[in-house]
């Protein structure tokens, strides 16, 4: 294989290993909107990074991580709906940042890169970058496994079993930040969450314990990977976009077996 596909393959399994567990606590939290959300934010992150001349990947995970307690603290009002104030964010953070991107005009960047991923440019800096954060993802969540799963369960229940809860969800806002960050090359802003979410959808039907949901997700995640890689190689389509017309082609299967069975 050339040396630029098995960059890419690299720089997708590591990604695919660290949305698997992260994915599986978004599915049981009901937090889809949310994921979104902070990956339309992706793009003001990268225009600071740019303005501020530090690394892309680093930008986005401050910019996102900030976003994201903003989130949490408009949740807290109570003054709309929560999907209500998701959507508003949502949607304006893309526009804001589109906004800001055009005038920065930086013309080593392409937007279309950005907002659909450009895994096939993957370079050994950026692969070393995904592993080291993947591997940060995936010690996070192991560490704070249990009273996360207290608190997906219940809140007082957890506080009752003596858990942090403030301090076990700044950790998970966190690595969903930093998952944002290692995703963006790999899928872009507007695919991020299907990384993170549709895996997970697949591994629920097999799966009988949390642990086992989790490794099965980052499984199908690595398979989906490699299967979108190499038919967008033989299709001459976009790489991003394959990945997640593999998952989702995963996902039907499986649903349409689970369904006959």
């Amino acid at each position: 294989m050339d040396d630029f596909i098995i960059r890419a393959l690299l720089g997708g399994i590591a990604v695919a290993l660290a949305a698997g567990p992260l994915g599986s606590f978004i599915v049981w939290k009901k937090m889809a909107f949310f994921g979104d959300a902070v990956a339309h934010s992706a793009i003001l992150g990268v225009v600071i990074g740019i303005i501020l001349g530090i690394h892309q990947s680093i930008s986005i995970a401050l910019f996102a991580l900030s976003f994201s307690f903003l989130l949490t603290i408009m949740n807290k009002q109570k003054i709309l709906q929560s999907d209500t104030i998701l959507a508003i964010a949502t949607q304006g953070t893309l526009a804001l940042g589109m906004i800001a991107f055009a005038l920065a005009a930086n013309s080593n960047l392409s937007l279309t890169n950005l907002l659909f991923g450009d895994i096939l440019a993957t370079s050994y800096q950026d692969i070393i970058i995904m592993y080291c954060g993947a591997l940060f993802v995936i010690a996070g969540i192991i560490y704070i496994w249990r009273p996360l799963l207290l608190t997906t369960i219940s809140e007082d229940l957890a506080m009752v079993e003596g858990v942090n809860v403030s301090f076990t969800s700044f950790i998970f806002t966190l690595l969903v930040a930093i998952m944002v960050a290692l995703s963006i090359k790999i899928v872009g802003v507007l695919l991020v969450s299907s990384l993170l979410i549709i895996p997970a959808a697949i591994a629920r039907g097999f799966s009988r314990t949390p642990e086992h949901m989790a490794i099965l997700a980052s499984c199908f995640g690595i398979i989906s990977v490699c299967f979108g890689v190499f038919s967008s190689l033989k299709l001459d389509t976009p790489t991003g976009p394959s990945i997640v017309m593999a998952m989702l082609v995963i996902f039907i299967a499986v649903s349409v077996f689970k369904a006959r069975k």
